[in-house]
């Protein structure tokens, strides 16, 4: 069977799958560890050089940190503001948009933070092997 585009519902599911593709490309964006833990850094900050966020960062690389920053500036996240003086000096800071973003993380760290102490506790009786909590027991069945 042939499809028809002329009947209006290829249109509309094109609109939706566009914004589906690129709701998954913010999000994938968003839920970066480097995205969150910039977000994070320049929030609780404020205003910061590369070399001091990349510091407070810890851990990323160089390349990492100005891929991330690019993006961010990309998405109207984080601002740029270059410094003319000699050796130039750059200083990043969160857009309006950015700072709303960073309500959202702040909840996430929130949640990590109070169930923390769980995750831990499942984690270490999953390593150890103990019975999975989602799978039914039989008597007399062995655990997995």
């Amino acid at each position: 069977m042939e499809t028809n585009c002329y009947d209006g519902h290829c249109a509309e599911d094109s609109a939706q799958k566009k914004t589906d593709d690129l709701a998954r490309n913010i999000i994938e964006q968003i839920a970066d560890k480097w995205t969150i833990l910039v977000i994070d850094a320049l929030g609780t900050h404020g205003e910061m050089r590369f070399s001091r966020l990349r510091e407070h960062i810890g851990g990323v690389s160089q390349k990492m940190l100005t891929k991330t920053l690019r993006q961010l500036e990309r998405d109207g996240l984080v601002s740029r503001f270059v410094h003319p003086v000699i050796p130039p000096r750059v200083d990043y800071r969160l857009t309006p948009l950015g700072r709303s973003l960073l309500d959202k993380i702040c909840g996430i760290w929130d949640w990590v933070e109070a169930h923390m102490s769980e995750m831990e506790v499942a984690r270490q009786r999953f390593d150890r092997g103990d019975q999975r909590s989602d799978t039914p027991r039989s008597p007399g069945s062995a655990s997995l």
